[in-house]
């Protein structure tokens, strides 16, 4: 009976937790897409520990909108899944960069854990009060 009264509050759980996310990585990914090419460049250099050291301001910028923009999409629920998806890559991206600088998990940890919280959005996806679920 108990957990059943708490099961109530699960579409409101993933809201919150979606629309926190988001804005958060809006709010990172500001920065990052407003920096313009040098400051797009230097993330795109993260790249260079997949064997992909080839133009790094492509990959910069397209790390930038994937949080600025993913960030607006996972937040109201539009193509969430598909963002989800974009994000866990740009965590996977973050999280080798961090092992093969030295950083370690401790530097590694903070990629690692945004990663599962985009995993587990893929998989549950957006909830009840999200445009996805409201244009199937």
């Amino acid at each position: 009976m108990i957990l059943q009264k708490w099961d109530e509050h699960r579409e409101v759980g993933i809201l919150v937790l979606r629309v926190g996310i988001g804005l958060m990585f809006v709010f990172h990914g500001w920065p990052k897409i407003s920096g313009g090419t040098e400051t797009w460049a230097k993330l795109g250099m993260a790249m260079q520990y997949l064997g992909m050291g080839f133009a790094p301001a492509i990959w910069g910028f397209m790390s930038a909108a994937t949080e600025f923009f993913g960030g607006i999409l996972i937040a109201s629920g539009l193509l969430t899944r598909q963002a989800a998806m974009l994000l866990t890559f740009n965590m996977v991206v973050a999280v080798v960069l961090k092992f093969s600088t030295g950083a370690g998990l401790s530097g590694a940890s903070q990629a690692i854990e945004t990663g599962i919280v985009f995993l587990s959005l893929i998989l549950i996806g957006p909830g009840k009060y999200s445009i996805d679920e409201n244009y199937r």
